[in-house]
Order: C-alpha cells, then structure tokens, then sequence
C-alpha cells in the first residue's frame, strides 16, 4: 500500500503539475516531482561527491568523483539490458515523440474516459494504473478510467478498490459472475462521460504511451482509430489465425484492417453511444462502426510480451468469430430485408437444380440414357427443394419485420433548422 500511495497519490484537479522522469523511472512507470536547480552550478556539481554530468553517446551518466565508477542505478538501460531484465521491460519512453505529440493536442475543453475490461489481472492493475496517470496527466484534460471486472476470481477488485482511495479517477464496475469481454465493453461505454473513449487490455500488452497518437488521428476527422500490432508477441496458431480472420473479415466487410481484435482502440462518444456490442462481437466493434457509416482507420502500435499470467483465449475463438461475422453481416445489411437475402440464395439454388432436371431431362429423350438412378437426379431434386425453402424462410422473415417493426436506428450527423 505504501508503495502504492507514493505511485498513484494525486490531487483531485485536472491538471496536473508537470514531472520529470529519471531514467529508471520512466522504464518502471514511476515518477516523482522535479527538483529544483541549484543556480550555481560550479558548486552543486561536486555535492556528496558527485561530479557534473558527463555525456556519454548522447546519455548523462554520473561519475562517482571518490571512486570513478558509474552507479548501477545510473547505468543507461538500453534494448539490450531490458532483454537480460525482462522484469524492469515496461512502458518505457522510447523516445520524446509522444511527449512532443501530447503537448500539440489542445484538449483543455475536451475528457476522456479509458476502459479497461478484465478478467483475474491482479498482478498488473498498479503498473496499468501508474502508467495511465503518467500519459493522462500530460495530455492536460479531464479524464477517467474505468476498469470492468468481468467476474474475477482473484484479488483484482479488491487492488481497485486500493487504486481508487488514492486516485478517486480510477472507477470499477464489477460483474457477479463472467458476462464476456463484449458484455464488459458495452457496460463500459454505458458509463463513459468522455468525448474521446480509451479501449485497451488489462495485461500490460497494450502500451498506454499511444494513447496520444490514437487521439491525433481521431482529431484529422476519422471516428474510430483501431492499433495495429505490428510486430506481436503472441503464440505462433494465435498469430497465424488472426491473420486468417482478419483477411476473411476485409473482405466480407469491405473495409481492410490487418488488425481487427486489437484491444487498443479509440473512438469518438458518438461510437461508442450508437454501436451495441453483445455476444463476442467485440471482434467486429470497427466492422459494425464501418457499416454504420462512421469513418475508420488503423495506426501501428506498440505491443508487449505477457508479463502475468496467461492468455484466457483459445483455438475456439477462431471458429466463434467466424459466426459471429455471419451475424455481423446479416444484422447490419439484411435484418430490415431478410428476403433480399434468403431469396437471392433460395433462387440461385433453386435455379441450379432446375437447370441439372433440365440437363437430364433432355439426355433422357435424345439419348435414351437412364436417369432414375443417377446421383445428379437426386442432386437437382434437392437444390430445387432448397432453393423454395430460402425463399419460403425470406418471406417469413420479411412477414415478421413488417408486423413488428420498431423505429430503425438512424444516426444524425447534423441538423440544419434555421427559421427564416
């Protein structure tokens, strides 16, 4: 707890004051205020018995002035030392781009609320959450962030629960029992306030570093912005199969994304107001954005190893998302017209087997061929009992759909109503 107050604590205003970061700081996602300058440097500089800051490849190291030796907190953390210390690998500035990029956002009249759905993630809700304070902070806005437990079994609400006495920004919404990632999203949007909404994993894959670069793009007029993992650091099957998945769904959708399940994703309030996710069709939250006429786009972000624990997803996954782009499709294009649908299938069908009927028809009385016993007799006689039973479902259904029409869910853009 201790620990946990030092990382966190933070005063109750939007603005934060600004901090800076030491070298191992910034790559354990810690921080501490700045220290003020001494104005003499002459002096300042052999204090305790350290000299001035040498540069050293572009890096400040300091000497001992006693013993010449660098200090092993001071060593410069390279790719390199971080592959020795897996550990000690997290969230670490890679360069001052996002700082830079997070001060050209102007979003002082702007909020953002970051959700976060998980599942039995008690190891890395304190790093998560000393990571987002530090990007928010900077982005000079209101903001808040919204974990979703969706059931956990461990001791992940109750490390919310001490998150949110220190930061009261931190907000959790518990579910009694595991409702699904798709069900934890949609209770989230329901809660979000802000105007830009934060989509990211609680496993410290997702880097909270490009949340800047996410509202960027979302301020060049797109409504959704969905990360690419570019480079993933996944199980071979899970990375292969997502590439399969995700051809499969540009294709059927009309809308090309090498990323579609990546959990790091931002939207405008309109989004997430307007799309309703259910099921598992958190997989197709851009397709379903995309085919209700909002602007998306992709941007490559940065994607971490696992640090705790393990994957809560399987092979099965695979075969569920395909049904559930079936759905997608015909919820979002056919379910005001199931005929236009079902009938196109069942006349095609029907069309075939009356064609193969034809075929045999005409070999029966000019060749005299036999055609009570052929397999393709059988087959034409099926094709065409299909093809009317398409049809006969798409009526029914269109029957259904006039009986029971509710109002169609129409987003507005714009109004214009000027009285003259």
């Amino acid at each position: 707890m201790e620990e946990l107050h030092q990382t966190v604590k933070t005063a109750e205003k939007p603005l934060q004051e600004n901090v800076e970061l030491t070298g191992n700081e910034k790559n354990n996602g810690t921080f501490k205020p700045a220290e003020t300058e001494n104005k003499s440097k002459g002096k300042s500089g052999y204090k305790n018995g350290f000299k001035n800051s040498k540069s050293k490849n572009g890096k400040k190291v300091i000497v001992n002035q006693q013993n010449k030796e660098t200090t092993q907190e001071q060593k410069p953390q390279n790719k390199k030392y971080f592959r020795k210390n897996p550990n000690h690998r997290r969230f670490f500035s890679r360069d001052n781009r996002q700082n830079q990029q997070s001060q050209q956002l102007n979003l002082s009249n702007k909020s953002i609320s970051v959700i976060v759905p998980l599942y039995n993630e008690e190891e890395s809700l304190v790093e998560l959450s000393v990571a987002l304070k530090k990007v928010l902070d900077s982005l000079r806005c209101n903001w808040e962030v919204w974990f979703i437990d969706d059931g956990s079994t461990d001791k992940s609400f109750k490390k919310i629960q001490e998150i949110n006495r220190v930061n009261s920004r931190f907000k959790c919404l518990k579910f009694k029992r595991n409702y699904g990632k798709s069900a934890a999203l949609q209770e989230g949007f329901k809660a979000a306030k802000g105007d830009y909404v934060i989509t990211m994993d609680a496993d410290l894959q997702d880097d909270p570093e490009e949340i800047p670069a996410l509202i960027a793009k979302l301020n060049e007029g797109f409504d959704l912005v969905s990360g690419w993992k570019k480079v993933r650091h996944d199980p071979f099957i899970k990375k292969h199969t997502s590439k399969l998945f995700n051809g499969v769904t540009s294709m059927m959708v009309g809308l090309k994304l090498h990323d579609y399940n990546c959990g790091l994703k931002a939207y405008v309030r309109d989004v997430v107001k307007n799309v309703k996710v259910y099921g598992e069709m958190h997989r197709y939250i851009p397709a379903l954005a995309h085919l209700s006429g909002f602007r998306v786009t992709e941007i490559a972000v940065t994607h971490h190893e696992r640090k705790y624990g393990k994957t809560k997803y399987g092979l099965s996954r695979f075969f569920n998302g395909l049904f559930d782009l079936i759905t997608v499709l015909f919820t979002t294009k056919y379910i005001k017209r199931p005929l236009h649908l079902f009938g196109f299938l069942g006349v095609l069908s029907s069309f075939a087997g009356f064609c193969i009927i034809a075929y045999l028809t005409i070999l029966k009385f000019v060749e005299s061929t036999p055609i009570s016993g052929r397999p393709l007799f059988f087959v034409g006689i099926l094709m065409a009992i299909v093809g009317v039973q398409f049809f006969s479902i798409g009526l029914i259904g269109e029957m259904i759909t006039k009986t029971s029409a509710d109002t169609e869910n129409v987003i507005i853009e714009q109004t214009i109503n000027k009285n003259t």
